[in-house]
């Protein structure tokens, strides 16, 4: 699933093409997606796109009348095509813009979200959603107060959005692996000192992954089709049975939440 820096990634590629300029028309080819694509997106004629941004997983394209809310699902990717460009069977959505460009979604597995807002303040999907992870509200003093008495798993806790938006399974692994803190650890037993250092490295690493790309793993590609490139980084994402880099221990992992985790058994700690 593409996470907060291969959301982040897509937006800064498509502002370009569609920031300042006129959505000509929205084409459905498939309405059921995770949810059924708004009515209001179909009507949409006509009308200058004056931002993007994004919020957690969702890209927010500012129009006028209005905000288009993407989520891109499991498999979803979006790429900017031209007019006489080949459609592919999983080609759901696109917007079409007054400068000769296409927005395409493409989707194989159908779990991904184009939704309309009026306004952003009461939009249903962001009400219980934490702080940005590389916002000034995502402090130390902050993750120690939501992490008192919480007995839940440290990495299931950081993956919470409730708690912070966006800190995903690969970069809740490499950050807690950076951090020396096995993803195992009651969150209610952080020190101050841990929440300093773990805050710290959730913005360096999501830092790190947006500055070069994002992470392709299987499903994401970047909107002019080059693949991001942090998976070149990972330390301990997916290395089972590897080495540690850090003391050379094979790396073990662990389901926590229905998700793999990975970790080193001697460099990071319960």
């Amino acid at each position: 699933m593409p996470e907060l820096p291969e959301v982040e990634t897509t937006k800064n590629g498509i502002a370009p093409y569609l920031d300042g300029f006129i959505i000509e028309k929205v084409i459905v080819r498939q309405p059921k997606l995770r949810w059924m694509v708004s009515n209001e997106l179909i009507s949409i004629v006509q009308q200058k796109v004056t931002g993007l941004s994004r919020r957690a997983k969702y890209l927010i394209i500012h129009i006028e009348c209005g905000y288009i809310i993407g989520h891109l699902g499991m498999s979803g990717t979006l790429r900017i095509v031209e007019l006489s460009d080949s459609i592919d069977k999983h080609d759901h959505l696109d917007i079409v813009m007054n400068n000769g460009k296409i927005l395409r979604y493409n989707d194989p597995r159908r779990f991904g979200a184009w939704l309309w807002a009026d306004t952003l303040d009461d939009f249903h999907l962001f009400q219980k959603l934490g702080p940005e992870p590389l916002s000034e509200m995502f402090n130390a003093d902050y993750l120690w107060r939501k992490s008192r008495k919480k007995v839940t798993a440290l990495k299931t806790f950081l993956m919470d959005n409730a708690i912070v938006v966006g800190v995903g399974n690969i970069y809740a692994n490499e950050t807690l692996f950076l951090c020396g803190l096995h993803p195992q650890k009651q969150a209610g037993t952080l020190t101050k000192a841990q929440c300093i250092q773990l805050v710290d490295m959730v913005k360096k690493v999501l830092a790190t992954a947006i500055q070069q790309g994002g992470t392709t793993l299987k499903d994401f590609l970047q909107p002019d089709g080059r693949p991001g490139y942090f998976a070149q980084e990972l330390l301990v994402y997916g290395n089972k049975g590897k080495p540690c880099p850090k003391c050379a221990t094979k790396i073990e992992s662990v389901v926590i939440g229905q998700r793999n985790s990975f970790y080193c058994p001697k460099c990071q700690v319960v």
